[in-house]
């Protein structure tokens, strides 16, 4: 399963509406997962309000850090955040692919209406940006293992 890996510094917000939404849209070919190089420590209450009222499963969604996935190398890396892209990524990423997708933050608006359309135009794009993902992961899934390997 292709794995792709949404990072943000604090890993409350963007990164976690990513993974909710692109595992739950991902047709059974992607593993999402999310992540910060500083993790806030808790996941933003209205991203989990707002991923409920879409209907997406909240169970299990956590502000971590990035190293819990030293040992689970994802296949792609997605930076929401224009802070995480500006960040050295851990050297255990090694060369796996990194691209910046910036997203604006939702939870920093103060108007309770500002903030509800913003979640849902997020959550949105992100929901359009999903088929993308799914047909990537479906090429590389088609592929023989050796051909995948380079050097």
């Amino acid at each position: 399963m292709f794995h792709i890996l949404f990072l943000c510094t604090h890993n409350r917000c963007r990164s976690i509406l990513c993974e909710a939404v692109a595992n739950a849209r991902g047709g059974g070919v992607l593993r999402a997962s999310s992540a910060g190089s500083a993790p806030e420590g808790e996941v933003h209450p209205m991203t989990l309000k707002y991923l409920g009222v879409r209907g997406y499963p909240t169970a299990g969604l956590e502000s971590k850090s990035w190293d819990r996935f030293r040992d689970d190398l994802p296949d792609l890396v997605v930076t929401v955040c224009d802070s995480a892209a500006a960040e050295p990524c851990p050297v255990w990423l090694g060369r796996t692919e990194t691209i910046h997708w910036s997203l604006k933050d939702p939870s920093k608006l103060s108007s309770p209406s500002e903030q509800e359309a913003a979640f849902h135009q997020i959550m949105g794009e992100i929901e359009e940006q999903v088929p993308q993902w799914v047909k990537r992961a479906a090429a590389v899934a088609s592929v023989p293992c050796g051909a995948r390997m380079t050097e």
